[in-house]
This record gives C-alpha cells, structure tokens and sequence, in this order.
C-alpha cells in the first residue's frame, strides 16, 4: 500500500513537470513555478530606465542631483553583472537579498523621475532619501561574490576648458535687426516671470589670439580615478575606459584605478552642461564586465547676471500755508487778545525764518461813528505753543475809554518736507567668466539690490539684500570698501 501511494505521488510529481512544460511556465527546481517578469526582464527595464532619465535631466538636475544619477548608474550595472546567468529565472524567485538590492536601485529611479517631473526641494529630499539606500546595497554586494565592483569615481564635474577666453566676435553673417530695448537693459522676463538671458542672433566664434600671447593655453587632462573591488586581475587584460572617441589603459593601485584623460575627449557646450558617459570594462575570468561612469561637463561660459538697484533720495518740496483768519473783539474801552496755536500738516513742517504776520482788518467806532485810528490792536507771534506750532496773538486795543473795536488777523509760512523718491539702476546684462572676477560698482545711495544669475544658460537664481550670497559654481561677496559686488564663477564650487 506504501508503494503504492509512493509510486502516485511521483506520478503526479512528473505529470506536473510534464505540464508546466506544456504551457511554458518556467520551472525553478523546487517545485514552485514562477511568477511575474524573469530577471532578464528586470534588468533590461533597469537599463532602459537609467537611459530614459539621463536624457530628461535638464540643467538643474545635472548639477543638483548627478551623485543621485551615478549611484544608480553604479548599482544598476552592479545588478546586471550579477545577474547575467539568471536572466531567464523568474525575479520572484531570486533570494530575498538579490531582490532587495533591485528594489533599492528601482526605489532609486521612482525618485529620480518624481524630481525630474516635479522638481522643487521636496523632490530632491526624497532624491537624497533614497540614495543612502541604494549606496548601502551597492556596498553590501561586496561581500556577496568575487565580481568586480565600482563604489564610487570621481571627479564629477569635469572642468570647463581653459582655451576659451580669447577674443570672440559674431561671424559676419547677415542677422535680424535687434529688437527695440526696453526701458532698461536687463535680462527679460520669461513666461514664468523670471529673467530669462538674451539669447545672441549669431554664435560666436574665436577671432584672433594676439601674437605676443601664449599660442596655446592647453587644458590638463582629467585625471578619472575609480575605487572598487576586483577591478583587475593577474594575467589578465588591463581595465580599458573609453570616453568619446578615447581609449585608454588603467594605471592599477590596490583598489583603485586611474586615468589620465584629454580634456578634449569630453563632448562640451558653450553655454550649457551635459551628461557624458564613460565605459569601463574589466576582465574577470573568461567575460567582460561593464561599467558606466557619468559625468557632468562644465560648459566653456558659466552664464550670465544682471543687478538692479534700489536707489532712495530724498527732494526737498515747500509751499505757502495761509491760516484761517482770527478775529479779536473789545467792547467799549475793552482790551481784547486771542491766541491760537496751528500746527503743520501731516508729513511737513515750518521753515520758522519764512513767516509772517498780517492784518487783515483794524476795525473801531465810537458813538457809532467809525473810525480805524481809535484801535491800537495788533498781530503777533507768540512763542508759547509746542515745538513745531506756529501761535499768533491778535489784540483789539480801543485809544480811547468809550472806543469799541476789533482786529482780523492772520499769519502764512512756507511749509517744507523731504519726499522720498526711488528709482533703479540696472546693470543691464553682464557676461560671468571662469578665469575673471567681475566687479560690479554698488551706488551709494543703494538702499537694496536684487540680483538675477542665469548659469549654464538654464538655471535660474536670484538674491536680494545687501549681504554676501553664493550658489553652486558662483561666488558673490562684498568689495571690503563696500563699493561694489564681485561675482567669481568657480568650478570647484560644486554642490
């Protein structure tokens, strides 16, 4: 009876083998058919993602988020190498660490493309977020097999080159008129309402390099060193890195190895970075494995800024008050006075030396009989008011006992005030250099100032204020006068 189950159950055993064959379900060896894309399938996704992202980065994510792009560059290929004799096994059936090390690298481009989609600061915190994931994982395949293994390369920003300041002139070419200038020479504003650089109707070209100058002003090579494990062997071919149309030997130190490459190997724009790829391939026994190093190129110009100011004067503005009339009255053989103080309107003040009294009216009578003789009264100033008042007394003073009489009187000055009037002074549109500080003169009379920077013509900045400010690949600080800014474009400023 024994037998017999186990004769049935290997039956079974092999009619499912037989099945999963029929149908072409993948079979593993352990009896568990699998599910879902195969390892293969993986990769060559992992491989078509990283390409898709390279070339939808734009000049913000070339400089912000490049170490982001090598590590997953890096693991990526890492993965691939270690998993060229798994292609056709089902990824769900690969060990828990093995596929914990794709999602690292998966999790890696989601955030990648999120930024990429909706760049901001937020985006690029969950960019840093999970990258430490995915340098862990690259790290911990170290110890997982004998393959070789690139953890990290530098530099990351190639340099711009140095041959690049010579005197350059647009070619005589015919060209559009240029547009009408606007009320200031500054950088336009572009739909999003940012200063946007005008863009030249012609490139430019070299025109001469004056004969008592050096002839040439050749660039260093770019010295591309590469740490990692297993990245070469004894009795094997030596790791080759080509870049562009170059190709060069490794100089193999433990763990590490070394390049020295022409700076012209580097495909460069004028005004705007780019992605340049490397491939480094290592022997290990009997293959070749590949690894892609990217880097971000420095283009020849770092950009353009334009600076406004906030000039502030004050202009002095005066005008004659007239006050109301005040009006003193005596009966018969009375003395009267009145006294009333005025202060100036809101935002003006007396000239105290451009005042005066008048009277507008001397009136008297006695026994009904008019006579303007028989009032004594006067007009003064009184020096009793508030700081700022003006206070006149009027008197009606009859000559004799039984005179009534009555004074109008009344006083103008010149009013004074300092109006503020603010007005800009723009700098117009500057060119920024690698190898010259540029000076910008600050006016005196600055109350503030905004500043507009547009590097490698694609990305935006703007400062305001009156202290020193930077951002990556650009200097700004203060002349120690403080009569000027001085803008430094830097290449080893790197973020």
């Amino acid at each position: 009876m024994k037998a017999l189950r186990w004769i049935l159950g290997a039956a079974l055993v092999v009619g499912a083998l037989v099945a999963a064959a029929a149908i072409g379900l993948p079979y593993v060896g352990d009896g568990v058919p699998g599910h879902g894309p195969t390892v293969g399938e993986k990769l060559g996704s992992l491989r078509a993602e990283r390409a898709a992202l390279q070339a939808r980065a734009d000049g913000e994510a070339r400089m912000e988020l490049v170490q982001a792009f090598r590590i997953a560059s890096l693991l990526s290929d890492a993965v691939m190498a270690r998993g060229e004799a798994d292609r056709e096994r089902p990824f769900d059936r690969l060990p828990v660490e093995r596929r914990q090390v794709i999602a690292s690298a998966e999790a890696l481009n989601a955030a990648l493309k999120d930024a990429l989609a909706h760049p901001g600061e937020g985006a690029r915190q969950l960019v840093l977020a999970a990258v430490r994931p995915a340098q862990e994982a690259l790290e911990r395949l170290a110890g997982t097999d004998d393959l070789p293994l690139v953890l990290q390369f530098t530099p990351r920003f190639v340099p711009p080159r140095r041959a690049t300041g010579e005197l350059t002139l647009a070619p005589a070419v015919p060209a559009a008129p240029p547009s009408p200038p606007s009320s200031g020479a500054t950088l336009p504003l572009d739909a999003g309402g940012r200063r946007a650089a005008a863009e030249p109707a012609v490139p430019t070209v070299p025109r001469y390099a004056p004969s008592f100058v050096a002839a040439s002003d050749d660039d260093p090579p770019v010295v591309v060193e590469i740490v990692g494990l297993r990245l070469a062997q004894e009795r094997a071919a030596p790791p080759t890195l080509t870049i562009g149309s170059w190709r060069g030997i490794a100089t193999v130190a433990p763990e590490r190895l070394r390049f020295a490459v022409p700076r012209s190997a580097f495909a460069t724009e004028t005004a705007r970075t780019t992605f340049v790829s490397g491939g480094l391939n290592v022997r290990h026994e009997s293959r070749t494995i590949a690894f892609e190093l990217l880097f971000t190129v420095l283009p020849d110009r770092p950009g353009v800024f334009a600076l406004d100011q906030k000039i502030r004067t004050t202009v002095p503005e005066s005008r004659t008050l007239v006050s109301p009339e005040v009006l003193a009255r005596g009966g018969p053989g009375e003395t009267r006075w009145v006294q009333r103080c005025f202060d100036p309107p809101d935002g003006w003040r007396f000239d105290m030396s451009r005042r005066k009294v008048i009277v507008v009216e001397k009136l008297a009578s006695e026994d009904d009989v008019p006579d303007p003789t028989l009032n004594g009264g006067t007009v003064e100033f009184a020096s009793d008011g508030r700081p700022g008042q003006i206070c006149v007394i009027v008197t009606a003073k009859p000559a004799t006992k039984t005179a009534k009489t009555a004074t109008i009187g009344r006083f103008e000055a010149t009013l004074e005030r300092d109006r503020v009037e603010d007005r800009a002074i723009q700098s117009g549109v500057r060119a920024l250099d690698w190898r010259e500080a540029v000076r910008v003169p600050l006016d005196p009379a600055a109350v503030e100032w905004k500043l507009y920077v547009r590097l490698f013509d694609e990305i935006d900045r703007e400062f305001e204020g009156k202290a020193a400010v930077g951002t990556p690949f650009l200097h700004v600080t203060n002349d120690p006068g403080g009569g000027a800014l001085i803008l430094q474009a830097d290449p080893q400023a790197t973020p």
